[in-house]
Formats: structure tokens, C-alpha cells, sequence
């Protein structure tokens, strides 16, 4: 490892000065209510929209965890990577009934359209699992890429940039997140786009490369017998966590209703949906590169997650390092300023406004300020417990959303397409699908106690892909079996919320909301979508 140099620090102190500048300025236009500062007032463009849903996205945890995948043989992972046409799903489906709805959060739809029951359920599951999933990981990672950058210890960088980002969320709120993630969209593309073209001229280009590792080490799809990532359960538990993460989860949700209007929420989500094109070529093929090199004897590092550090601080010139490593601070900072922002989001509006509901506005966002406080405390107190993580990380954070993902996903997606399902039936598949999610964690944890061929072995032990796509079948069944023995849901519950109770004038309303352009763009990223998919079968 290299270390950074003076122009590499004069790089990153110009970088931390033009985040201060925009902070600063956020800070000082008005917080007085919480459509202000949850939703930076619901005055946010396509272009901004579009780099902080792609910002919020791409953490550090990707930038490590991708280039991980990319060099440590796991390369099936990339179709988590390709999902471009699961945002275009947000934006075309599902935003316009958030959008009509009025809604902050994903839970306050959910007691739009079934009950009270079912938001409370939500809200406390998605703040418990932004602790263990995404703030975890976002630390862990950070600590990871800021110590072997910098050459300072783990603890010092990932509480340094744990603070930080604490301070300029808590005082800007929303806003303050949505503008400082669109300058790190851009410089983390410039600068993982330039390693990439680098490091693809340092191993001699692509033919290259692939002579070296071997043109079968590019397939991403593997046998339906393979051990690891069966293709049939590759395909299906990727589309069902995709479509929670994308499309129901508050930590992305939450940039599209940003918007002025359901127009630039979606061209926001389409623009979205092109920058996700992007990580494939800036993290995923870095980390193959520095496979490539480490083979060839002109690398070295200890474990995949170190792939895309060690690559960069080696090849990149003085200055251009600098630039890059204040990307993957930039991907470190967004991704925890998202969550935090949406935690304190879930807690204020969907706890702590329906314990008390005069509260006002001002004491709400002092409230989404103390709540802020609280997470960046806990996220700190994380940090032990995830630096003890081992494996690949990247595999980690997906095979833990594999058992998240499967109850939430059927009920916003049945909720949505069919009117007959109801609050008991959500609230049943919420329930009995946490519980389902949270004994198979265990049970992998302890599969070693039962015996090998008793049936909690076997639940523990089972593929977590194979897994998540038997569960998400089980709270389909559920969820409609419950409902259609229970009574029909009431008419207020199902009006302009179910695609089959639509109105008329919704209907035209939403088709003067996009125009050919809008569609030309969503097919072409489709046909890149299906093109990558086909690369990349090592033939």
C-alpha cells in the first residue's frame, strides 16, 4: 500500500471544503417544518433526485464488497449490481400511488392502505434493521477503506467519518443529504471510472485480463446444482430483494418523494436507474483487475475486501489518488447520511408523531434531530460487534436482506396489484415473515448443534438464496390465504391505492406525467440490462 502524498491531501482538503460550502448553505435556508426537513420541502429536481438515489446506494460496503466479489470468484453477485430495471420499476409503478398518497414514509402507506397495525410493525423492524444491516455494514466498511487509505487505525477513521456525517445530517436534515450526495455521485464516478480505464490499460486490456483468469471465471451463472448461487434461486431472490430495497424501502424511497411532482420523481428514478448501470465497470471489473494482478505476481493483498483499496492507492498517479479516495470517503458519507436520515424519519413520523400527535412541527424536527444523535451513538457502539464480521461482506449484507426482504416485498406488491388483500393478511405475512427471517439467522448461526439430519439442520443450513425464493412463495400464500378468509377490505382503504380501483382522472393524470422520451430511455436501459446479463456468461 502506497500512502497518500501532499497533492493527494490538498485534493481531499478542496473536496471536504466544497462539502463544507454546501452543507453550510443548506444549514442555513429553513428547517421551521418536517416536509422541510424530511423532504428538503418537496422542491427537489430530476438531476439531484437521480445522484442521491445512486449516492445513497452505492456505500463503501459496494465499493469494498463489489470489488470483493469481483476478486474472491463470486461474481454472481453482480446481478444484485445490475438491477437498473427494478428502479425504472419505482419510479413507473409504484412512486405514483406514494406520491398520491401524500405519504413520508413507507410504513404511514402501509396504514393507508390496510391499518395502524401494519405501520407500527414496519417502522420498529426497518429501524432495527438499518442498525444491523446497513448502518453495521456502512461503519464497518468505512473504517476498512479510511484506515487503509489514510494509514490511520480502524477506529479513529471510522469514528471520524461516523461524527462527521452525524453533524452535517443532524443540523441540515434532508436537503443537506440529497445536495451533498449529488457531488458525490459525480466525484465517486470520475474517480472509480478513472481507475478502472488505468487499471485496464495496466493489465494490458480485456483480452488480457481474461487470459490470465480464465474466460469461465466471467460467468455469472451458474449450474441450477451449484452449491453456492443456484441460477433459478440467483434470479428470483435477487428480484425480490431488489424490489424491496428499490421500490419499498425507506432509505430509497424517501429521495423520489423529494420531488416537486410525480414528473421529476420519476425521470428522477430513470436518471437513477443510468447511474446504476455504472457500478458493473467502476467497482465490480477494479476488483477483477486487481485478481488479475495479484496472479501475475504485481499485487499484493490479504482478503478480497481489500482489493479495490490496495489497487488504487498502487496505480493511481499522485493527485488522482487523492481525488479517488475522497470518492469512496464521498460513497462512505452519503450512504451513512441516507440512514441516518431515514432513521430519524421512521422514528419521528411514524413513532413518535403517532404517540403524540399535536406535536408541533418545530419540536418534530428538533425531535428528528435527537433521534439522529441516538443512531450516529449506536452506529458507533456497532462498530466492535462488525469488526469481528469475517467472509465477504458484500455476501453478508445480501444473504441477511434475503430473509428480510420476502414478507415485506409480498405485501407491497400484493397491496398494490390485488384489492382483495387486507390488514389482517399483511399484518399476518409481516409478522409470521419476521419471525420466519429471524429464526433462520439463528439457526445459521447454530445449525452445528442440531443434528445433521434433523429438519433445523437442514432450515439452517439450506442455500440463502433457495431460501429467500421458497420464503417469498410461502408469504404470497399466506398473505392471500388470510385475507381471502377474512372480510374485504373497506372501500377507503383500496381508492386510487390498488392498480384495480384507479380513476379515471388519476389514470390521465399520470399519463400526462411522462412522455416518449421517458420510455425510449427506460427500453434502451432494459436492452443494456439484458446485454450485461449476457456478457457475462464465460463463454
Amino acid at each position: 500500500m502506497q500512502t497518500l502524498d501532499t497533492l493527494d491531501w490538498i485534493t481531499i482538503s478542496i473536496y471536504f471544503a466544497v462539502l463544507l460550502g454546501i452543507a453550510i448553505w443548506v444549514i442555513q435556508k429553513k428547517q421551521s417544518n418536517t416536509e422541510d426537513y424530511f423532504l428538503a420541502g418537496r422542491n427537489v429536481g430530476w438531476f439531484v433526485v437521480g445522484a442521491s438515489i445512486f449516492a445513497s446506494n452505492i456505500g463503501s460496503e459496494h465499493v469494498v464488497g463489489l470489488a470483493g466479489a469481483g476478486a474472491g470468484d463470486k461474481l454472481p453477485m453482480l446481478i444484485y449490481e445490475i438491477q437498473a430495471w427494478v428502479v425504472l420499476i419505482l419510479g413507473w409503478v409504484f412512486l405514483p400511488f406514494y406520491a398520491r398518497s401524500g405519504v413520508f414514509t413507507m410504513p404511514e402507506f402501509l396504514e393507508k392502505r390496510f391499518d395502524a397495525r401494519s405501520r407500527w410493525v414496519l417502522s420498529v423492524f426497518s429501524i432495527i434493521a438499518y442498525v444491523l444491516t446497513k448502518i453495521s455494514v456502512t461503519i464497518y466498511a468505512g473504517g476498512v477503506v479510511v484506515s487503509a487509505l489514510l494509514g490511520i487505525d480502524f477506529w479513529t477513521g471510522a469514528l471520524g467519518t461516523v461524527i462527521l456525517t452525524g453533524i452535517y445530517t443532524i443540523l441540515g436534515g434532508m436537503r443537506a443529504v440529497v445536495y451533498t450526495e449529488t457531488l458525490q455521485a459525480i466525484v465517486l464516478v470520475f474517480g472509480a471510472a478513472t481507475l478502472t480505464i488505468i487499471g485496464l490499460d495496466k493489465v494490458g486490456g480485456w483480452e488480457s485480463m481474461t487470459q490470465t483468469i480464465g474466460p469461465e471465471y466471467l460467468n455469472m451463472w451458474r449450474p441450477a446444482t451449484d452449491p453456492d448461487f443456484p441460477w433459478p434461486s440467483l434470479l428470483i431472490t435477487s428480484t425480490i430483494v431488489g424490489i424491496w430495497y428499490w421500490c419499498t424501502d425507506q432509505y430509497i424511497v424517501q429521495r423520489a418523494l423529494t420531488a416537486r411532482n410525480i414528473k421529476e420523481g420519476r425521470r428522477g428514478t430513470i436518471f437513477g436507474a443510468v447511474l446504476k448501470l455504472l457500478p458493473v465497470f467502476l467497482f465490480l471489473i477494479p476488483g477483477i483487475i486487481a485478481l488479475t494482478l495479484k496472479m501475475r505476481g504485481e499485487l499484493e493483498w490479504d482478503s478480497p475486501d481489500q482489493a479495490f483499496p490496495v489497487l488504487m492507492s498502487n496505480l493511481l498517479p499522485s493527485g488522482l489518488r487523492g481525488l479517488v479516495a475522497a470518492g469512496l470517503l464521498a460513497a462512505l458519507m452519503s450512504s451513512l447520511a441516507s440512514v441516518f436520515n431515514s432513521c430519524s424519519t421512521l422514528f419521528t413520523v411514524d413513532i413518535y408523531k403517532k404517540l403524540r400527535p399535536n406535536t408541533p412541527e418545530k419540536k418534530l424536527v428538533r425531535t428528528g434531530q435527537i433521534a439522529t444523535v441516538i443512531i450516529v451513538i449506536i452506529g458507533i457502539i456497532w462498530i466492535p460487534i462488525m469488526a469481528n464480521i469475517s467472509g465477504v461482506l458484500y455476501e453478508y449484507l445480501q444473504s441477511v436482506q434475503s430473509y428480510i426482504a420476502p414478507p415485506i416485498t409480498a405485501v407491497f406488491l400484493l397491496g398494490i396489484f390485488y384489492k382483495r388483500i387486507n390488514a389482517p393478511g399483511a399484518l399476518t405475512t409481516l409478522v409470521v415473515g419476521l419471525l420466519v427471517g429471524a429464526l433462520r439467522i439463528v439457526l445459521e448461526i447454530t445449525k452445528e448443534s442440531f443434528a445433521h439430519d434433523s429438519f433445523w439442520y437442514y432450515l439452517g443450513d439450506m442455500n440463502f438464496l433457495s431460501f429467500g425464493a421458497w420464503f417469498f412463495l410461502f408469504c404470497i400464500v399466506l398473505i392471500v390465504v388470510v385475507s381471502l378468509l377474512t372480510r374485504v377490505p373497506a372501500k377507503e382503504k383500496t381508492e386510487n391505492l390498488t392498480f384495480q380501483t384507479i380513476s379515471e382522472e388519476e389514470k390521465k393524470n399520470n399519463k400526462l406525467s411522462y412522455n416518449w422520451k421517458d420510455i425510449v430511455v427506460s427500453i434502451i436501459i432494459l436492452g443494456i440490462v439484458a446485454a450485461v446479463m449476457l456478457f457475462f456468461n464465460g463463454k
